[in-house]
């Protein structure tokens, strides 16, 4: 499994799954507890959707020539 979620979006993600699912238990509705999604794809740093639609947010690393 390729790292696919950079930095930013990986700080997003977790940030906006953690508001959902605090929504959720807090009496907000069903659907919210999609929040779990986010919250794992930032914390793996993988996302199945960039892989099908060919979508990449971690920086390149750069290959040292020696």
């Amino acid at each position: 499994m390729k790292l696919n979620v950079g930095g930013i979006d990986r700080v997003v993600r977790v940030a906006a799954g953690l508001g959902l699912v605090g929504w959720a238990a807090m009496g907000g509705p069903v659907w919210a507890w999609i929040g779990v999604v986010p919250i794992f794809t930032g914390a793996m740093g993988f996302c199945p959707a960039y892989t099908l639609i060919g979508m990449n947010t971690c920086p390149l690393k750069e290959k040292s020539q020696s």
